[in-house]
């Protein structure tokens, strides 16, 4: 016998699009070529499309795990983060260059921006389940080149602070 009705089993885990992105085996998939403007695209080149962007998508992942990026510090000398809709993002940059972009953007570029460095596994690991509420890393915001998210969604964050499986704090 289970204690406090754990012996009833609840409705199936939702899985996020993006967890799913994730977990998609790394192999070649041929695309076919995109049809014109107002052409319907045939079901599996749509499939293809979305098995190329999953495959990316791990590619990118895993190489953001295995890099130390830049993390800027607030005035406390905490990691500098950001909320939008309820979610906090640990902001984080590729290179000085990049920093210096956001810094400028910003209208920041006088003052001097103290950082980290810091591996992306121990940020999406670590960091992120030690903030309060939902939270993600948010790579080269505000870069012209198109930044990267990762959410706080199973197969980026742990499992214990994914919204997704319902990990909010």
């Amino acid at each position: 016998m289970f204690d406090n009705g754990d012996d009833i089993a609840g409705p199936p885990a939702r899985r996020s699009k993006l967890a799913d992105l994730v977990d998609w085996p790394v192999g070649e998939v041929p695309l076919r070529d995109v049809p014109a403007p107002g052409v319907a695209m045939p079901v599996d080149a749509e499939a293809d499309r979305a098995r190329a962007a999953r495959r990316e998508f791990a590619v990118l992942l895993g190489e953001f795990r295995r890099t130390a990026v830049l993390v800027p510090l607030d005035e406390a000398g905490d990691l500098w983060s950001a909320e939008q809709n309820g979610v906090r993002w640990i902001c984080t940059f590729s290179d000085e260059a990049a920093l210096a972009r956001f810094a400028l953007a910003r209208g920041e570029a006088g003052r001097e921006w103290t950082y980290q460095t810091v591996l992306g596994a121990r940020l999406l690991d670590v960091m992120v389940p030690l903030l309060p509420g939902p939270a993600g890393v948010a790579l080269d915001a505000g870069s012209v080149d198109g930044g990267m998210l990762f959410p706080p969604v199973a197969g980026i964050v742990p499992d214990a602070v994914a919204v997704d499986l319902g990990g909010m704090r």
